[in-house]
């Protein structure tokens, strides 16, 4: 079969999957050089980043266009179940949030991954937010600024600094960095997400996105005065209209914070 021409959207899903390759370590592939560990790694990586399960659907689509059309079909599995990527996501008012307890981050040895691993509890960041967070950069005394390079889809935003404790891990972020990331010298980012993925893996911890589940609860509690559904709260059919109004105000408010658009995606953390 002689090869199509792709759709400008597949065009740049497949460059961007290109470039994503590149950076976990794959350099020098050529078109038919895709193998079941390049789709093994993308998925495993796509899954920690929590992307949205439409948005890795559509990679995987695209994915198995470019080995239909290099006739490699074979490395790709027939269902996305085999990834682990799941047909949807379902809003269960089951709590997925997650605390980092001190005696867990102890046997944390790399100081760059236990220090990376504070912000995304204290300010609910994602992975690679937190490994390339720039201490002297982002603090700005009243907020924390998240720059776009840092950030999913490229989009900065700001986080509110609210707490001592807060304050108190920022000052020890800024005496490890100095005026650079929490990358130490000499690696990049892919070989500090590795050394990450080693540390904590060792350490016992694992779904650290529950870390991010744990501080949109805390905001709803601060911004609401209730607990969230996922956490024990009342669900929003028992909320009065004056409750439904903060209700929707903090989900919008907390929706930003984490660095999403809508307040539809609150459920996830904070059920419905």
């Amino acid at each position: 079969m002689g090869a199509t021409r792709p759709r400008p959207q597949r065009l740049w899903l497949l460059s961007r999957i290109a470039n994503q390759l590149h950076e976990l370590g794959y350099r020098q592939l050529e078109a038919d050089s895709l193998k079941p560990k390049h789709v093994e790694a993308l998925t495993k990586f796509w899954l920690a980043e929590e992307l949205a399960i439409a948005t890795i659907k559509n990679r995987m689509a695209a994915l198995r266009w470019w080995a239909m059309e290099v006739n490699r079909q074979n490395v790709i599995a027939r269902t996305n179940d085999h990834y682990g990527i799941p047909d949807r996501v379902f809003v269960t008012n089951e709590s997925k949030a997650q605390t980092l307890v001190a005696e867990s981050l102890t046997k944390v040895r790399d100081e760059h991954v236990r220090m990376s691993l504070e912000p995304q509890a204290a300010f609910g960041l994602r992975r690679e937010e937190a490994i390339k967070f720039i201490p002297s950069y982002a603090d700005r005394e009243e907020v924390l600024v998240l720059k776009d390079t840092w950030t999913k889809g490229g989009k900065a935003r700001e986080i509110p600094i609210r707490t001592l404790e807060q304050r108190n891990l920022l000052d020890r972020a800024h005496k490890l960095a100095g005026r650079g990331s929490l990358i130490p010298a000499g690696r990049n980012y892919v070989q500090q997400l590795r050394v990450y993925e080693g540390h904590t893996a060792r350490a016992g911890l694992s779904k650290l996105h529950g870390l991010r589940h744990a501080y949109a609860q805390q905001r709803y509690k601060e911004l609401t005065g209730w607990l969230c559904p996922a956490a024990g709260g009342p669900e929003s059919d028992a909320l009065t209209p004056d409750q439904k109004a903060r209700d929707t105000e903090a989900r919008l408010t907390i929706s930003h914070e984490l660095g999403h658009e809508r307040e539809g995606v609150t459920a996830i953390y904070l059920g419905r």
